[in-house]
């Protein structure tokens, strides 16, 4: 029989047997975990520099690994129980008083997504309390829960439960316990309580707990007098901790970290997440190291209306690691700070700064290199007004910087700029023309060094003529460059050492440079079908040619504040200065002649692209840096520049090729070469290959791969080859284990601490080792928060593609 009872104070029943979690969301899917093919629709496109970590991964677990009650049939949709009917399902049904409803037999309860089933089942319509007894299951769309017997009152949400086991559908998560009881309708308790994410019966690890509370209006829950076991082993009890029940952060101990490098020795990390508000938080970070000592590092994050930034800090207050002749820390206390903020002034502007600074150069060299971190050799800091409009931008600040190197002083640092003040624009006068200028003000500033100020103009105005056949943009332009040099400035050289006698090649206080640029840049595009292995193509041929003039201007007497030579490569032959800041700019009578062709498929995916280009020379370029304190390099009497070609190239979704090649046919010699293939092994394994040559330079060897052996096990490496200094640059090898609920990774990274630092001799009797090594071993408890780990940012940094 299948009588039809009050709907509110009857649902009321089932709404207070979901003991362990409030209501799903009312979007929420079904229950089931996520498929493998989920995770790997999210596979890192090939070639990406960088892949964004993935979720967690929980395609492992079991696809039916449910309590055996779990009905698939069942409405997903919570949102619909404000508004449903319930239905009640029985073999018998005794209501003699009116008030008193006695159920028994196979006894169903069912409202949208709720469903509540016992073999006896008494509710009191008038005092609201039930009684269910012998098989109690109760099943929602976020959650299974059974017990054998369940009692309390609807009315005012209390309820116990005895033999209780629970399964979290959408959050993951499931466990016994001896006894559950609501308190109210957000707060329960459980006695003789377990919790793990692993699947129903196959705990890999789980907590237990003497107590368990949880509390859904702040989302927190506490455990009292709890184990943390690895299958029946426990390995860390803890008499209080607390834990979150949902999304919301939450304050606790995060993943430890422990591992061994050469230059610190063993260290452990233990990292504590403080929730202190909901707009700021905090990370204590305590660490020991064997041979250094202890360190305290921390971080604070802070959004405040308007203003947002973030403070990292380490302090070791007493380093006892032994010398080693570069610097003498023996017993001091040693500290990094890391600061950065951005806060909105007005409309359109906002005030930018960071400060970085090291107790020591030494410091990173000690603590920084690990695993997870690249070599830093300067620490910079600024502060900043930035503003910008619809065809403007300006800025206002300063710049200062550290030497962190400690084979080399600071005359390798670049200039300080105290200050300097940028402005730019670009107006449309048209559809086809704008006007714009790029200026700046710049106060340069270097113990030893020659010192001054430099303002530089840049007006130019730019048409823009074609179509989608055609181009033809022509751009005039006027760079006037000033300066005002301080101090004693005839007594400096290029590389800022003292004349000893003899004057620098600064005889101007006041030199200035100015001169127009010219340019005009144009091409054509050519399109049709083609075909190949089978698959249509749209292929383009585009012709382009771009011609500038500078006139020559003598900048002998000009100071190098932040100028340097850029590396040659195809964007360069379409650049109109070879040089980074303004102290030089190029004079050229140059016609660049390139070709492009590309292939897209149906859907407009570029699957090759090929180009090649050089600069025809008119006349020589005669602006060149200087080569020594005071001579400068002879002008070049090249008639062409190197031959220029790239190639990118992905026919498929799991290989990708990319090469660039440059010969010159001055010298009959090839000054660069590079060739990266890229091959992705199913969903979860990459493998890498890269050659770069520049001659002079460099010539490496480079591979990476992350190779799946099984489901389970993944082997990750990679190497880097230096043909000049005949030996390994890096070398990294590691392992990882993934399973439904726990993920373990090992690595162990070998590498040249002073790859940037070229070939420094180790001072004379010093313990300096210019290979460092790092092993570092990380346990991932899927569901139980963020780690904050250093493996993973390293593997994506090192290997391409890797996720």
């Amino acid at each position: 029989m299948t009588p039809k009872l009050p709907p509110r104070r009857l649902l009321a029943i089932a709404a207070a047997l979901a003991l362990m979690g409030g209501h799903a969301d009312a979007k929420a899917g079904h229950g089931h975990r996520k498929a493998a093919s989920d995770d790997a629709d999210q596979s890192c496109p090939l070639g990406s520099f960088s892949c964004a970590p993935r979720p967690l991964n929980y395609a492992m677990c079991r696809p039916n690994a449910l309590l055996e009650f779990y009905d698939p049939s069942l409405d997903k949709d919570s949102s619909l129980r404000d508004t449903s009917p319930a239905h009640v399902q029985a073999q018998r049904v005794d209501s003699s008083n009116q008030s008193v409803y006695h159920l028994s037999g196979n006894v169903k309860l069912q409202r949208a997504d709720q469903l509540l089933q016992a073999d006896r089942l008494d509710y009191n319509s008038g005092s609201t309390d039930y009684d269910a007894r012998g098989n109690v299951r109760y099943q929602e769309a976020g959650q299974l829960l059974a017990a054998s017997h369940m009692q309390g009152n609807t009315e005012a949400s209390r309820g116990t439960a005895d033999d209780v086991r629970y399964q979290m559908l959408e959050a993951r998560g499931n466990g016994v316990a001896r006894q559950g009881n609501m308190l109210d309708a957000q707060h329960t308790r459980y006695s003789g309580a377990t919790y793990s994410t692993c699947d129903v019966g196959h705990h890999v690890w789980e907590f237990r707990a003497s107590s368990i509370s949880i509390d859904k209006a702040t989302g927190v829950g506490v455990a009292r007098n709890a184990t943390m076991r690895l299958g029946s082993v426990p390995f860390l009890y803890l008499p209080y901790f607390t834990f979150p029940v949902d999304d919301r952060r939450k304050s606790g101990f995060l993943y430890p970290t422990i591992g061994n490098t050469s230059r610190s020795g063993f260290e452990v990390s233990l990292p504590y997440y403080l929730n202190l508000a909901p707009n700021y938080d905090a990370t204590l970070d305590p660490r020991t190291y064997s041979d250094r000592g202890a360190m305290l590092a921390g971080e604070f994050r802070y959004l405040l209306p308007g203003t947002h930034g973030q403070l990292n800090l380490q302090y070791v207050p007493n380093d006892h690691g032994a010398s080693d002749g570069l610097a003498d820390t023996k017993g001091t206390s040693r500290y990094l700070i890391n600061f950065a903020d951005q806060t909105n002034l007005w409309q359109g502007w906002r005030f930018v700064s960071s400060y970085n600074h090291a107790s020591d150069s030494s410091y990173l060299y000690d603590y920084g290199n690990a695993l997870s971190h690249a070599a830093i050799y300067t620490l910079g800091s600024n502060a900043a007004v930035l503003g910008g409009g619809k065809w403007w931008s300006a800025s206002f600040g300063g710049t200062i910087y550290q030497n962190v190197n400690p084979f080399v002083g600071d005359r390798g640092l670049p200039y300080r700029q105290l200050p300097y003040a940028k402005f730019s624009m670009e107006i449309p006068l048209s559809r086809w023309l704008e006007v714009g200028m790029d200026s700046s003000a710049v106060a340069f500033r270097k113990n030893g060094f020659v010192e001054g100020e430099r303002e530089d103009l840049y007006p130019y105005l730019a048409a823009d003529f074609g179509s989608s056949a055609w181009f033809v943009r022509p751009r005039l332009a006027y760079r006037y460059t000033a300066y005002q040099l301080s101090g004693d400035y005839r007594n400096y050289g290029y590389y800022g050492l003292l004349g000893s006698g003899s004057t620098g090649p600064f005889t101007q206080k006041s030199p200035s440079r100015s001169l127009p640029v010219v340019s005009i840049d144009s091409g054509l595009v050519f399109d049709r079908s083609t075909s190949l292995f089978g698959n249509s193509y749209t292929q383009t041929l585009e012709p382009r040619l771009y011609y500038l003039y500078v006139p020559y201007r003598n900048q002998n007497d000009l100071p190098l504040f932040d100028t340097n030579v850029m590396s040659f490569d195809y964007w360069q032959l379409f650049s109109p200065n070879r040089f980074s800041g303004a102290d030089r700019q190029m004079d050229a009578n140059n016609l660049t002649a390139a070709l492009t062709t590309r292939l897209l498929d149906d859907s407009g995916v570029e699957r090759l692209s090929a180009s090649i280009g050089q600069i025809h020379y008119f006349s020589p370029q005669r602006v060149q840096l200087p080569n020594g304190q005071v001579h400068v390099v002879a002008g070049t009497d090249w008639v062409h520049s190197a031959y220029v070609a790239q190639l990118d190239l992905q026919l498929s979704d799991l290989w990708r090729l990319s090469s660039s090649y440059q010969w010159d046919p001055n010298t009959r010699l090839t000054d660069l070469g590079a060739l990266e293939l890229q091959r992705r092994l199913g969903n979860d394994g990459i493998l890498n290959f890269s050659y770069r040559y520049r001659r002079g330079r460099l010539e490496q060897y480079s591979a990476s791969v992350v190779y799946p052996i099984s489901e389970r096990w993944r082997l990750m490496g990679s190497w880097t080859y230096s043909v000049k200094e005949r030996e390994t640059v890096e070398a990294l090898a590691g392992v990882e284990y993934d399973s439904c609920c726990v993920t373990l990774r090992l690595v162990d990274r070998n590498y040249v601490n002073q790859t940037s630092y070229g070939s420094i001799p180790a001072p004379a009797g010093s313990n300096v080792n210019l290979r460092d090594n790092a092993i570092m071993f990380e346990v991932v408890f899927k569901g139980l928060g963020s780690s904050g780990g250093q493996i993973d940012p390293l593997l994506r940094r090192d290997i391409l593609g890797y996720q």
